[in-house]
């Protein structure tokens, strides 16, 4: 399958650095000892000191037991190298054991055991946080609370989100990320690596070149509002990152500090845009948004240039985009909104 041909890609990336911590259950506390490493951290990475929206963490040497918290951290930390010992389980999108198939694909060439998985449907799983026994806690693009953010931190150093939640763009938690597992070199080498599939995915695709976007959400279950992502939030801004535009529609329905808003769906004819992207669970949704008397007067929509995503794991990678999973997204989901802005 064409969505599975880039992660040699993926776990290649992964494999530019050491092999960080594997581990048992959540059962056993996650006894399993740290895997050996081929490689270090930069010489004088640590003690660091990094600022972020909760306030500032040093850690004051290599960790050896890393937990990531959040739908993206564990990506950014395996693309180093550095598997974690407990990550957030995915439960929209994932596969059946709560990971990514990129994940899992870089843990393998990797060598090292799969993490503890941990729900966060409840808020930031505390508890099971604690029983991997972590000396780093990464979450750079979660929801933690500052009172989560005290709890966790009587744990392990903790990393949050530079500026709010869930909001934080891949090329950023890739930079912090690399600070805190004091890896700063091998994450500009990733980051240089990523930069270069999105850009030979600008020349695949030249018709997003500067085409106006809206990405939004639609649900058949109540089709009354169409909600907008702002342009902060991280599938919208890797959208950016394509050659994508906001449309104007976009400035008009967010209030400065929204990652999202909704607009009533009588509003749909002035909310005109090149493209409109949404998500739908299942493929026939998009016929019914179509003939919707309201939603189906969305310019876009109307004019056949619209592409509801229907594939969650897709779907997740999109809302979710890191070194590891861009190659998928760029291969499943780019050219359908290419397609989209064409009109075909």
């Amino acid at each position: 399958m064409t969505r599975l041909r880039h992660l040699a890609l993926a776990a290649g990336l992964g494999a530019l650095a050491l092999t960080g911590c594997s581990t048992g259950s959540t059962e056993d506390g996650g006894d399993a000892a740290a895997s050996s490493s081929t490689t270090k951290a930069d010489a004088g990475a640590y003690p660091v000191t990094i600022e972020h929206a909760l306030g500032e963490t040093t850690i004051t040497e290599e960790p050896t037991r890393v937990a990531t918290l959040g739908w993206a951290d564990q990506d950014v930390a395996v693309s180093l190298g550095v598997v974690p010992v407990g990550a957030t389980k995915l439960t929209w999108g994932g596969n059946e054991t709560g990971s990514s198939d990129w994940f899992d694909a870089a843990v393998a060439d990797l060598g090292a055991e799969a993490p503890v998985r941990y729900d966060d449907a409840d808020g930031a799983p505390i508890e099971e946080v604690a029983q991997t026994r972590p000396d780093l806690i990464l979450a750079t693009n979660s929801g933690i609370t500052e009172q989560e953010y005290e709890k966790l931190s009587k744990i392990a150093p903790v990393v949050a989100y530079p500026e709010a939640p869930w909001t934080t763009p891949w090329q950023s938690s890739l930079e912090t990320v690399g600070q805190a597992l004091g890896r700063t070199s091998q994450a500009e080498e990733v980051a240089a690596e990523t930069e270069d599939r999105i850009e030979q995915a600008k020349q695949d695709n030249p018709a997003l070149q500067g085409a106006s976007m809206i990405f939004g959400y639609l649900a058949t279950t109540d089709l009354s509002t169409v909600g907008i992502y702002a342009p902060q939030d991280p599938r919208v801004s890797f959208m950016h990152d394509l050659g994508l535009e906001d449309a104007p529609a976009v400035a008009e329905a967010i209030k400065p500090g929204e990652f999202y808003s909704t607009v009533s769906a009588e509003r749909a004819p002035e909310l005109d845009s090149d493209v409109f992207l949404t998500w739908a669970e299942t493929p026939e949704d998009m016929e019914k948004f179509t003939q919707d008397k309201l939603v189906g007067k969305l310019p876009a929509i109307a004019e056949g240039r619209a592409y509801a995503e229907s594939d969650k794991q897709v779907a997740m990678a999109v809302t979710n985009p890191t070194p590891l999973s861009i190659p998928f997204v760029i291969d499943e989901f780019v050219p359908e909104v290419s397609k989209a802005v064409q009109g075909s």
